[in-house]
């Protein structure tokens, strides 16, 4: 899950990045507050893939997503952009767990038998 969940979050970050640069000419929002926000953002997406496996971390993942739909309403392209990364982290997390569980019922079968040519 700390892959797929990890790229989803630096994905996002560079989004939010990109995003901040939009935002920062197209809306009315002060530079200032439009690069506090963003930076925060960006900077909690990169922390959380280094907390992935911890308690909370896909919940604050979620919050994550909430809060980039949410900025739509300051650059109305992001409700779009936004859907799209939540149905990534979404994906992420669901797959994710699916191939930590196949690994670790492969883990305890053991190792596989050698095969002799």
């Amino acid at each position: 899950m700390r892959t797929l969940c990890s790229s989803t979050l630096i994905g996002e970050a560079l989004l939010v990045m990109f995003a901040g640069l939009v935002a920062m000419r197209l809306s009315d929002v002060s530079t200032a507050t439009v690069w506090t926000v963003s930076a925060i953002a960006m900077v909690l997406c990169v922390l959380l893939c280094g907390m992935i496996n911890r308690p909370g971390a896909v919940a604050t993942g979620w919050a994550l997503q909430i809060g980039l739909i949410a900025s739509g309403f300051v650059l109305p392209t992001m409700f779009g952009l936004g859907v799209v990364f939540a149905g990534l982290w979404w994906c992420s997390v669901h797959y994710g767990r699916r191939i930590d569980e196949i690994k670790a019922a492969r883990a305890a079968q053991g190792p596989a038998p050698a095969v002799v040519a």
